[in-house]
Formats: C-alpha cells, structure tokens, sequence
C-alpha cells in the first residue's frame, strides 16, 4: 500500500497489488454472494412449490380379449390406428357357433312338440282318473250296501289306483319335458350370445396399442388381442409424505413433460390417494420387525390437466416433473 496526501491534509491509501491478487479476492466473493442469493430463492420456492420427478402419464389401458376362440377371419385394424365407439374391429370365424345354435334349435322344437303331446296325454289321464275315481264312489256306495260284489269293488279300486299313477307319471313328464324346454331356451340364447361374439366391436373411442392379432390366427378365450387407449390422459405423482403437508384438490400445478422440453402444461390437484403406494402395493411391508429402518413414504396424488393436449401425443407411461402451488 502507497500513502498518497492531499493539498487538504486527506492522506489516500492506494492499493498497489496487481490486478490478478484483487481478482482472487473479488471473484470469491461475488460467487459466494450469488449462491447466497440463489439459495434464499430456492428456500422461499421450496415452501411454496411442490415437485417431483416421480411422476407419469397415466390413461385407461382397455384390453380386448375375446370371449369365443376360433380363428379371425376379418382384421379392420392396423398399428395405432384410430377408432370409434361401435366401429367394426374384427370377426372369428362363426360357422361352428352357427351350426351349434341351429341344433339347440332344432332340440326346443323338439321338446316343444313333446310338450303338447304331454300336454295331451296329461289331459287325457285326468279325465280317466276322473272316470275311475267316480266308479269306485259308486262300486263303494253299492259295497256298503251290499248290492255290489267284492270283485267289483276291488276292480274299481284298482282302476282308480292305476289311474291315479298313470295321472301322476305324465304330469312327472311334462314337467320334465317343460324343464327340458327352459333349459334349451337358456342354451339357445347362450348361442346366440356366443355367435354374437365372433363379431367385436369398439367399445370406445381411442387408439389401437399392442396389436397381436393377425388374420388367421386362432384366438383362445380371454387372449389379449390389442389394447383401446382413449384420449383422456392424466397424471399420478408420487411425492414425498413430507411434501403434502399443505396439498390440497384444486391446487394449480405446471407440469413438465420430458418429451416436449420447455413447454409447460396447465393442471390441478384432482385428489390424494388414502394411502401411501407400499401399503396399496400387492405386499405391503411389514414394520413390526427388530431390523426396522425408517424411510420417506411417497403417497401417490393426481393431476388433471385443465387446458387441451389433443395436439400433443401424450400417452401412458411418459415421465413428468409436475409442480404444484400449495401457498
């Protein structure tokens, strides 16, 4: 340091150290000044934001299965392509469902014919019991008296006796051949509800996804032929169990989508699941144990989106960052 005097009297310490020593003071300075401040505004950010990189794109995933096995005959559709509801998607061959209901068919006229003669025999069973029953009165009535003989009292008996399980024996059989009926009539719309399902339909609107189908193929019951992803997408973010202290439906959050960089999207708190995702998972953990550690439980939370995304392809399973505003 050099001392420099004035005419008034003020000495002036000049600082004579070279330029790269005033740097290395200068430079650590404002760098820790800016980290200073830097922190203070993530502090303040912290308390009233809420993020997590945790976070999905979550949508109904609509399996399409069929419900009668047979080979495809007809394929309407391709690699992510869209549909309508009630659009015509594809057919298993219907020939041996056709061929099936057309026999059950054939069974209920059958039994139904059966039935009428039952019917018939039925009626004519009632009247002879009635013919018999009225015989034996009167060979009882002349038996009491003593103008009938023992042999013709016991004939009457007998005929009434055999009128009676005769009478019995075709109401067992229509009954049997009504319950026949029932049972073929409930075969018959099992068909027709089995032939109705070699056609399938859309039964929603979306995107055809994970097609394994071709033409030819011979599909079994419940075999995943392709998935129906409708356009309605929302978010499950899994935040911290120390970060929902102040969360709340209806809270605006912008949410950032790793797919589209910059672009912030527009969205809500929707709800918070009752539960933290170990305990709604398949095997909840067990902490009643000596080996014990303590961990940070995330709790899943949803996030609607509140402005349009048709533009944007966002689909199921892409990661976000969203961040909500709790104060």
């Amino acid at each position: 340091m050099e001392e420099e005097k004035h005419d008034d009297g003020i000495i002036e310490l000049e600082d004579d150290r070279p330029e790269y020593m005033k740097k290395r003071v200068l430079v650590p300075a404002i760098t820790g000044l800016v980290f200073l401040i830097c922190g203070i505004f993530y502090g303040i950010h912290t308390i009233y934001y809420k993020s997590t990189d945790d976070a999905f794109i979550e949508g109904h995933v609509i399996t399409v299965a069929p419900r009668v096995s047979g080979p495809v005959i007809h394929l309407n559709i391709e690699d992510n392509q869209e549909v309508k509801k009630g659009d015509f998607l594809l057919e298993i061959d219907p020939k041996d469902y056709e061929a099936k209901l057309k026999e059950t068919r054939a069974k209920l006229d059958e039994a139904r014919a059966a039935l009428v003669s039952s019917e018939n025999q039925v009626t004519k069973t009632l009247s002879d019991l009635e013919f018999a029953q009225a015989d034996y009165d009167r060979y009882s009535k002349m038996y009491d008296k003593g103008i009938s003989s023992k042999q013709d009292y016991d004939a009457s008996l007998n005929k009434l006796t055999a009128a009676e399980s005769n009478s019995r024996s075709a109401k067992a059989k229509y009954d049997e051949i009504n319950a026949s009926i029932k049972r073929l009539e409930a075969e018959v719309e099992q068909d027709e509800l089995n032939l109705s399902y070699t056609k399938i339909y859309a039964v929603q609107d979306g995107k055809i996804t994970n097609r394994t189908v071709e033409q030819g193929n011979y599909v079994q019951v419940a075999q995943p032929m392709f998935a129906i992803v409708p356009e309605k997408m929302w978010i499950v973010a899994n935040f911290k169990e120390t970060q929902l202290a102040n969360m709340k439906k209806g809270q605006p959050v912008k949410i950032k989508i790793d797919t589209f960089g910059g672009k912030k999207f527009k969205g809500e708190v929707d709800s918070i699941q009752r539960s933290t995702g170990a305990r709604a998972s398949l095997f909840p953990p067990e902490n009643a144990v000596g080996s014990y550690v303590k961990i940070v439980q995330r709790v899943p939370v949803k996030i609607v989106f509140t402005e349009d995304i048709s533009d944007y392809n966002i689909v199921p399973g892409m990661s976000v960052v969203p961040e909500v505003k709790v104060k």
